[in-house]
């Protein structure tokens, strides 16, 4: 790929960065906006990066809600986002687990964090910089994914996301790893 049509990239975890994750967040009614979190995409796109949601969906395959509601719930976010003069570039999620209660998802995948597939996806997919790139998650197994595949993870403790987000760009901080806290994983 040409080097110049090149832009980095801000991947995002869902439930814990975007939303608060109050567990299995699979609707509308059950999703509310982390604070800051709008105007972090605002800031991620006005820097010109592309913005990619990537997230592990198990509640799929746990039977809690279904893909359809998902790809609703995605939906429902890039609408609120364009409201705001914001948007996701793309989105991807795994709803697959390995010890799910549907049969249909009941797997190992390499979409799973602390996996990389999703991002390996996007990577494929979009004309991206990898190395002026970066992975924002909540736990441990989000900057896991991001290392697998060579760009900087930042733990995202929780608070304001856009001051977190501003602090990123501000430092360059695309290529180091940032821990700032240590979490356990679902």
């Amino acid at each position: 790929m040409n080097q110049r049509w090149l832009r980095p990239a801000a991947f995002l975890d869902r439930d814990g960065v975007l939303n608060h994750d109050v567990g299995y967040v699979g609707t509308r009614a059950r999703f509310r906006w982390v604070d800051g979190a709008p105007a972090a995409v605002k800031r991620l796109n006005d820097a010109g990066r592309f913005v990619f949601v990537v997230s592990n969906q198990s509640g799929v395959a746990r039977g809690l809600y279904s893909e359809a509601d998902v790809r609703d719930l995605h939906a429902h976010l890039a609408a609120e986002l364009a409201a705001t003069g914001a948007h996701i570039d793309d989105f991807r999620y795994c709803p697959f687990h390995p010890e799910a209660v549907l049969a249909e998802y009941r797997r190992v995948s390499d979409w799973r964090k602390p996996a990389p597939g999703m991002i390996e996806d996007l990577l494929r997919s979009w004309p991206v910089d990898r190395e002026a790139s970066f992975l924002i998650g909540d736990k441990a197994s989000d900057c896991a994914a991001a290392a697998a595949v060579g760009i900087a993870g930042h733990l995202f403790p929780g608070g304001d996301l856009d001051r977190f987000v501003a602090g990123i760009l501000a430092r360059g901080d695309g290529q180091t790893l940032a821990v700032a806290e240590r979490r356990g994983d679902r």
